[in-house]
């Protein structure tokens, strides 16, 4: 959807800027005529709607902003409109437009979460999931508190994970060039030296330098690679086929496997226990669950659950018969039934969930950094042994 910067001026004779989203030009004027504002000017702009691809840093620290702000406002008893006018202010400039176009939207009737929902590279599908549970319940300033500690903490995970990873990155980036030289340039030269001497070369010699040969003479193969990863990964996250070949494998991995079903398992609970919380029965908490998630995989584990469920089977019997969940998500769920507190103990199943997805991400990164310093060090290892092998049975030779 292409943004529009319009000049406008208010019935007071008071003149006004800004840009918002929206299909054409006449959209806008009918928009800012809403709002009590005459349009002097509409002109398309070259940048889109949300600034631009990708849910950045600092979109992410601007969503948090806005989110915080109206968090602390609506338990003032500020009407929404006005809230969602103060966050909006508090948010950063390349944001507002898309906050402008949500107020306005609020302010001629429309449902928040609705309007939240059409800007998906600032609001994800969980924030608005939070938010139309909270609609629904009455509870909006409990949802956007809650919604402030969930970005609070995210936003704190990435930080430290990103300081974790800045040595691993450096580390397989010097690494893996050390690798390349020591394959495409010194091995060869040490070849060449070495079947100049009329020596035999021991085994392990002639396979490293039978490698090395082989990786020079094919080294197109090199440039080619990262360019085709580049591609693979644009596939697997832009379309509908790739993100389903992606969710499946990524579930079926070793190490990552078991921390992406905590992961889903977490958003699952957060989801089905803010709509149980907000007065939502259990099948449309499912479905509404079901709607926000963007992952196939628990996507297609939430249908079934639901048709179990629907069929009258409990809920923590229908996870259990899944496997996608942890264990854990299935022992809380039963003793919310047994107590009649489901909600809370989804909530709580959520909660535990997030931590030990935050220390398995914790754990992943800081296997990185000496599994690298091994896989580097054993290959420049062998290439070491086996060229001292092969110089001592040629000196051996000469004697």
């Amino acid at each position: 959807m292409p943004t529009y910067a319009y000049r406008a001026i208010d019935a007071h004779g008071r003149r006004t800027r800004g840009r918002l989203p929206a299909p054409s030009a006449d959209v806008v004027v009918r928009d800012l005529e809403g709002r009590g504002l005459l349009a002097l000017a509409v002109e398309e702009t070259a940048k889109a709607s949300n600034g631009g691809g990708g849910l950045g840093l600092g979109r992410r620290r601007a969503v948090l902003e806005f989110t915080r702000a109206v968090a602390s406002l609506l338990p003032a008893g500020m009407p929404l409109a006005r809230a969602l006018s103060a966050g909006t202010t508090a948010a950063p400039e390349s944001v507002r437009p898309a906050l402008e176009a949500v107020r306005s939207k609020v302010e001629r009737g429309e449902e928040l979460a609705s309007s939240l929902a059409e800007h998906p590279q600032l609001f994800s599908s969980l924030y608005v999931g939070m938010v139309r549970a909270g609609e629904k319940s009455g509870s909006l300033d409990q949802a956007f508190q809650r919604l402030t500690e969930h970005l609070e903490r995210d936003g704190e995970l990435r930080s430290k994970l990103l300081s974790m990873s800045i040595y691993p990155a450096l580390l397989a980036l010097v690494g893996a060039a050390a690798v390349l030289v020591l394959v495409l340039f010194v091995l060869p030269r040490f070849s060449d030296l070495l079947l100049s001497s009329g020596a035999a070369l021991p085994g392990t010699t002639a396979v490293v330098v039978g490698l090395a040969t082989s990786a020079r003479e094919q080294w197109w193969i090199f440039a080619v690679l990262p360019p085709l990863v580049l591609v693979a990964l644009t596939w697997f996250r832009t379309t509908s086929a790739g993100r389903r070949l992606g969710a499946r494998v990524l579930v079926r991995l070793p190490l990552l496997g078991s921390w992406r079903r905590q992961h889903l398992g977490a958003s699952f609970a957060r989801m089905v226990g803010e709509l149980l919380a907000g007065g939502a029965p259990l099948l449309l908490a499912l479905k509404d669950a079901r709607d926000c998630m963007t992952d196939s995989v628990a996507q297609s584990e939430t249908d079934r659950i639901r048709t179990l469920v629907r069929e009258g089977s409990s809920l923590h019997v229908a996870i259990a018969q899944g496997g996608l969940f942890p264990p854990v998500l299935t022992q809380l769920v039963a003793l919310g039934e047994d107590a009649g507190r489901l909600a809370d103990f989804l909530l709580k199943a959520a909660e535990l969930l997030e931590k030990k997805t935050e220390l398995a991400l914790e754990r992943l990164v800081a296997l990185v950094e000496p599994a690298m310093i091994v896989g580097f060090g054993g290959i420049v290892a062998v290439v070491a042994l086996a060229l001292l092998q092969a110089i001592y049975g040629v000196n051996a030779g000469s004697f």
